[in-house]
């Protein structure tokens, strides 16, 4: 249950997706004053080091935001505005602790909200992992609206309902647990209705990866599905940096080599009206700087509430 340790994978191409989504949809809610509900469901540590031992043992930054800002750094040409948003966010936090720690490190979810809300907002974030439960507290302990941010140590998805709808009727609730389980497709799904339910105005972004299993395809469908019952608007997209498979011939009785995850989406329920525009641009730019093989590619759909 608490063998899953996000730092393994902190800055991969799946938080560069995940966060770009998540930070351009922050902004567009930003532009009103009413105070912001602020969710993550599986908050994880918050911050993460890239040069530690965790990160350093699947090294997936290197493919995702070291490869991005690579990329960035050497451009002939400005970057996509929302693609550099997510990037001088990641500059930033660097130049903030780096040169306290005098590490690499990379921002959760829970730092980039705690760093993007409001004076005005809340922001609530749940962890089972107990190790990474207490690395939380501590992380958001020292970022900025402190005694604004509230930790959970308790199961989201029944936890995080108990928030909805917020006093001001509006929020913003990240749900991207591991996947590890195969109960977590369905119990996504559960929470996604029960959430509209009894917030049908809030904006939802469900992460989840693209890898060779029934529940994962099926998915994406089941929350368009939810969301078109519940009356709601929705947008699709994903981003895979390379095949899945091995390249050549597989010969028979031959070990079936993985090739780890190349592919995640994210569903965004209720998404601001600009998000398609924005992500038109952004997605092609992000398949260049980080696709591997002919195969990077990204995909986005959309449907306005009926």
């Amino acid at each position: 249950m608490f063998s899953y340790r996000h730092a393994f994978h902190a800055g991969n191409h799946a938080d560069v997706l995940k966060h770009t989504v998540l930070l351009a949809t922050l902004d567009y809610l930003k532009q009103k004053d009413v105070a912001l509900t602020l969710i993550d469901t599986h908050a994880g540590n918050g911050i993460y080091r890239l040069d530690g031992d965790f990160a350093q043992t699947s090294n997936e930054s290197a493919s995702g935001i070291q490869q991005l800002i690579a990329t960035a750094t050497n451009a002939q040409e400005a970057l996509d505005p929302t693609v550099a948003r997510y990037l001088d966010m990641v500059r930033q936090f660097n130049d903030e602790l780096s040169s306290r720690t005098k590490r690499l490190v990379y921002p959760g979810s829970p730092a980039l909200l705690q760093h993007s809300m409001r004076s005005q907002d809340q922001l609530h974030l749940f962890e089972l992992q107990p190790a990474d439960m207490r690395a939380l507290q501590g992380n958001m302990e020292q970022g900025p609206y402190a005694n604004h941010t509230h930790v959970w140590h308790e199961e989201s998805f029944k936890g995080s309902l108990r928030f909805l709808p917020p006093p001001s009727r509006r929020g913003l609730v990240l749900c991207d647990p591991s996947y590890e389980l195969k109960t977590d497709y369905q119990q996504v799904s559960q929470w996604l209705s029960e959430a509209l339910r009894k917030f049908a105005t809030g904006t939802y972004l469900i992460w989840y990866p693209v890898i060779p299993r029934p529940e994962a395809h099926e998915l994406p469908r089941k929350l368009k599905a939810i969301a078109r019952q519940a009356g709601r608007g929705w947008l699709h997209t994903t981003l895979a940096i390379k095949s899945g498979g091995k390249p050549g011939v597989q010969l028979p009785g031959e070990k079936v080599e993985r090739t780890g995850m190349v592919a995640s989406g994210m569903v965004v329920i209720n998404p601001p009206y600009i998000l398609r525009e924005q992500l038109q641009k952004a997605l092609p730019e992000l398949v260049r700087a980080l696709g591997q093989d002919h195969l990077a590619a990204h995909t986005l759909e959309s449907a306005e509430a009926p």
